[in-house]
């Protein structure tokens, strides 16, 4: 009888959702831009775009804490209006709800707290271990200067993989397979950075890609994911002074600190995200995040001829 009425309680829950979903995405753009691969490459392209002119802008300043710390604030600001005046000009949707700013505040300091917590956890029990240790202080500016810098690359990163990729083909192949695929591509496009293997991309991918994209599935905004994002990176450049993804910025976070042992305990020269410690922490958030998801009635299934699952216009017109 129970677990009758949690499905019962699970599909109104669901039947819900599908109907603001239905609502937020119902397609009246430009006949153009119908097929919602289109529009898939169209966002995905221009984000990436602004992506790096902004990583461009921010190499070029590097010399300045202060101007660092600018651009990259004013970079996270620019991406989202950009983001929006293109999703408006292709979908003509008002408001544009993944990046709505109610409740966005909220979202992101429960984020931030979260993405802490999730980085303090997982350097503290490298340094348990004693494979990290701190040996002096580091520079408040430099760290003021990740931040902005911080603050840029998650938001355009999440537009860019959950507002754009995630959104878009969870319409196609439902949520549990756009969280895979989203995850997989995540990981992958991070073995172009410096220091990069092959474990490194798997880990970012089931620990930062899964827990993000569980983080929009949940929330069904950017702002939570950019919350845990930003703090996540920031910790771990900003405060504890390791690498970050395997980038060396420049700036000195606010500890000196060494990290030393094996790769798969500390994350070697990726730094501590491409650890098991990583690993296992992102991937326990993820599941209860998951969870979550799953207890509000958030998980789009499998789209089929027959499905319930709301469509889009141009679905049909394929369809």
């Amino acid at each position: 009888m129970a677990a009758d009425q949690f499905r019962v309680a699970s599909l109104c829950r669901y039947a819900r959702f599908a109907d603001s979903l239905s609502t937020m995405e119902e397609f009246a753009g430009p006949r153009w831009a119908r097929r919602s691969w289109v529009r898939l490459m169209i966002l995905a392209g221009t984000m990436l775009g602004v992506d790096g002119l902004l990583q461009w802008l921010m190499s070029l300043v590097t010399h300045s804490a202060a101007v660092t710390t600018i651009v990259g604030l004013a970079g996270a600001v620019v991406a989202v209006v950009v983001y929006v005046w293109v999703v408006r000009l292709l979908e003509r949707r008002r408001p544009v709800a993944e990046v709505s700013p109610r409740g966005a505040v909220t979202d992101v300091a429960i984020g931030l707290l979260l993405g802490a917590v999730l980085m303090s956890a997982v350097v503290g029990t490298i340094a348990a271990a004693g494979h990290y240790r701190v040996v002096g202080l580091g520079s408040v500016a430099g760290a003021i200067a990740l931040l902005g810098m911080t603050c840029s690359i998650a938001v355009a990163e999440e537009l860019i993989f959950r507002a754009v990729l995630f959104r878009i083909i969870e319409r196609w192949i439902g949520t549990w397979l756009a969280l895979a695929v989203s995850a997989l591509i995540f990981g992958l496009v991070h073995l172009a950075n410096p220091g990069a293997t092959l474990f490194g991309a798997l880990a970012i991918a089931v620990e930062a890609g899964v827990l993000l994209g569980a983080a929009y599935a949940l929330t069904r905004t950017i702002w939570f994911a950019v919350g845990i994002h930003l703090a996540w990176n920031f910790m771990e450049g900003g405060v504890f002074s390791t690498t970050v993804s395997g980038t060396q910025n420049g700036f000195q976070g606010l500890l000196r600190s060494e990290l030393t042992g094996p790769d798969l305990l500390t994350g070697g020269g990726f730094g501590p995200e491409a650890s098991l410690v990583a690993m296992a922490v992102g991937v326990v958030t993820a599941v209860v995040l998951l969870w979550l998801t799953v207890r509000r009635g958030r998980i789009m299934p499998l789209p089929t001829r027959s499905s319930t699952v709301p469509s889009t216009a141009e679905d049909q017109a394929v369809a």
